[in-house]
């Protein structure tokens, strides 16, 4: 059936999913994300954060338990109507070689011109767009080549603006970026995930700290759970991380 609009409750419920049946990437995970919150996801590399966020966007199925969203299984839902209310900003922005303004509104070409510069200057984009060679109508290379990580970054932060959509993904949304560049992408970050259910998957505590809840996976389940001065306090996993990035200087949970 088709979602009706969704508030954003993203609940997992005792979710067990492996990519290879005989193998679980995910154990019993339970977690519930409230209407607006912004949540992160940490924890060691390869111990299954960027596949909850596949499992909300319903690229693959739990073999056990359920992902649900509003109280209703997302299985339920048509792909489209899940997907249509849904936004992503990903390490690897998706753009294509068409114009910046195209770009921008890929998702909802019918949005209001207003709209979609109001959209790039909350994304801190507007600025470096009309410097361009011919602005909004400046054509992109394939994948944005033309573009720097941090540009590349805040058109796709633009994009999601536009689509206004209750829920957001962010994986590794400052990931490779200089100090500069990750300054001005967190900024606009934290203008777009205001009032939106936010699931983001990072391994920067400059990012992570700013979330409402934290969730620590390990060995295939979530271990703990809090806010980021709680979990310091705490002296588990996540302090562990924490003291490793700082101790290393490497800007990077891994």
């Amino acid at each position: 059936r088709v979602a009706p609009p969704l508030k954003g409750r993203i609940e997992f419920d005792r979710v067990t999913f492996g990519y290879d049946r005989d193998v679980h990437v995910l154990k019993d995970v339970s977690l519930l994300i409230e209407p607006g919150q912004v949540v992160a996801i940490v924890g060691p590399s390869g111990m299954g954060k960027t596949t909850i966020a596949s499992l909300v966007r319903r690229f693959f199925d739990p073999v056990a338990g359920a992902v649900k969203i509003d109280d209703t299984d997302i299985r339920q839902f048509t792909l489209k109507s899940l997907r249509d209310q849904m936004s992503f900003v990903l390490q690897d922005s998706l753009l294509f070689g068409g114009t910046v303004w195209e770009n921008i509104s890929y998702g909802r070409p019918d949005a209001d011109p207003e709209d979609t510069i109001r959209a790039a200057e909350l994304a801190n984009a507007h600025e470096f767009i009309m410097k361009l060679p011919q602005g909004y109508g400046t054509i992109l290379g394939e994948r944005g080549s033309t573009l720097s990580g941090g540009q590349r970054r805040r058109i796709a932060i633009a994009r999601a603006m536009v689509r206004n959509t209750p829920i957001l993904i962010l994986d590794e949304p400052t990931t490779g970026l200089d100090a500069q560049s990750e300054l001005v992408v967190v900024e606009a970050l934290e203008r777009l995930m205001k009032g939106r259910t936010s699931l983001m998957i990072a391994h920067h505590f400059e990012t992570i700290r700013r979330a409402d809840v934290i969730f620590v996976v390990k060995d295939s389940t979530i271990i703990e759970r809090g806010t980021h001065d709680s979990l310091l306090a705490a002296g588990g996993t996540y302090r562990d991380l924490y003291e490793l990035q700082a101790g290393g200087k490497t800007g990077r949970v891994d």
